[in-house]
């Protein structure tokens, strides 16, 4: 058969046409050219496959919720400081060993619910001292708001009337007086407020040894600790008649709440978001600042209160000399022990004060759990 020019005879048998065969070179399975596909291989596991993907979903995960940890409290603590309010306070005194705050609860009677109080308008009720020495024993220490005292420009009148006649700076100014402690923050707590944290907290474990029914702060108590909720704590820390060491005792109920509360902020559960948001939004509604005082510092006062309230701290009241001091036209009012209490200041700066802990083992009480 003739074969035409340039044409090259067809052999069926040739390696690169062979059906099934290798190929030649340069193509499959040749010199050079791709591997043969290996018909034999066995089908990929569809399990395989799955746990390779859980696997990346894993991952993913994992990726994003680090990022929340790393995110969540700087974005928390940038929405949380533009909620506080500010209120002009601090006297600009030199400053004194260490950092106090002080803080004040105003109680407002436009809610009527002190019945029978004639006081109208917002004042201060809750005076405390809350002290981070350099060194030393934290302290909390509640000034009676009837303490007698030296107002600058109003003469002598009860802690108290501070407030009412300059408000937050002169506050400030007397409380320096009396104590010779420079103030550098001041934070003030609408006693409304307290409400709103403690329910934020889920409750607080208060301890009251007597029957209570007091209509004036609406405080109804059997003997014992009981768990209450806001409403039920702000009666506890407001009682005042029904208590026979008046304001002392009420100071001393008021430390008691944020022991509580401060003991609740160490609970597991507030390390979720979604329970840390109500307790900031009730925190930040509650509270007023100096201009200079912004949520890492109120964090910073949390440790304190905890130090404070814990066996290594102190919590109490100044010496006093006379709780029933009638000096003439103010009533009743609280006198402290003059050299008594200006030594015990001392003690404060330096932070000498005893502990909780050596003063339950100076009055022989055993602590709990050690019987």
């Amino acid at each position: 058969m003739p074969i035409s020019r340039g044409a090259s005879p067809v052999d069926p048998g040739a390696p690169g046409l062979r059906p099934g065969g290798h190929g030649g070179a340069g193509g499959p399975g040749g010199p050079g050219g791709r591997p043969p596909r290996d018909d034999a291989r066995p089908p990929r596991d569809p399990r395989r496959s799955s746990r390779s993907v859980y696997r990346r979903r894993r991952l993913v995960l994992v990726a994003v919720v680090l990022v929340l940890l790393l995110v969540w409290p700087v974005a928390l603590v940038v929405w949380a400081d533009g909620r506080v309010q500010h209120t002009e306070a601090l006297s600009g005194a030199a400053g004194t060993p260490g950092t106090t705050y002080l803080l004040a609860g105003s109680d407002s009677r436009a809610d009527g619910t002190l019945v029978g109080d004639p006081t109208a308008g917002a004042r201060t009720d809750t005076i405390m001292l809350l002290t981070a020495p350099g060194d030393g024993t934290a302290s909390l220490v509640s000034l009676p708001r009837d303490t007698l005292v030296e107002i600058p420009g109003h003469g002598q009148n009860k802690l108290n009337a501070a407030y009412s006649f300059g408000g937050a700076p002169l506050l400030v100014q007397t409380v320096e007086g009396l104590t010779r402690i420079t103030v550098d923050h001041y934070v003030e707590i609408g006693m409304g407020g307290v409400q709103s944290i403690v329910d934020a907290v889920g409750g607080v474990n208060l301890c009251w040894d007597a029957e209570v029914d007091d209509p004036e702060s609406g405080m109804v108590w059997t003997p014992g600790c009981h768990d209450v909720d806001g409403a039920a704590a702000l009666a506890f820390a407001r009682m005042r008649k029904s208590d026979p060491t008046g304001d002392i005792g009420r100071g001393l109920r008021q430390q008691q709440v944020i022991q509580g509360v401060t003991a609740k902020l160490r609970g597991p559960s507030l390390l979720l978001p979604w329970e840390q948001v109500p307790l900031v939004t009730a925190g930040t509604d509650a509270l007023v600042t100096d201009p200079g005082t912004g949520v890492v510092d109120l964090g910073r006062m949390a440790l304190t209160f905890r130090a404070a309230t814990g066996p290594d701290g102190f919590r109490g009241s100044p010496p006093i000399g006379d709780p029933d001091y009638r000096p003439g036209n103010l009533g009743s009012t609280v006198l402290l022990d003059e050299a008594a209490a200006a030594l015990f200041w001392q003690q404060v700066t330096d932070g000498t004060l005893p502990t909780q802990a050596e003063q339950d083992a100076a009055n022989g009480i055993v602590p709990e759990g050690q019987e």
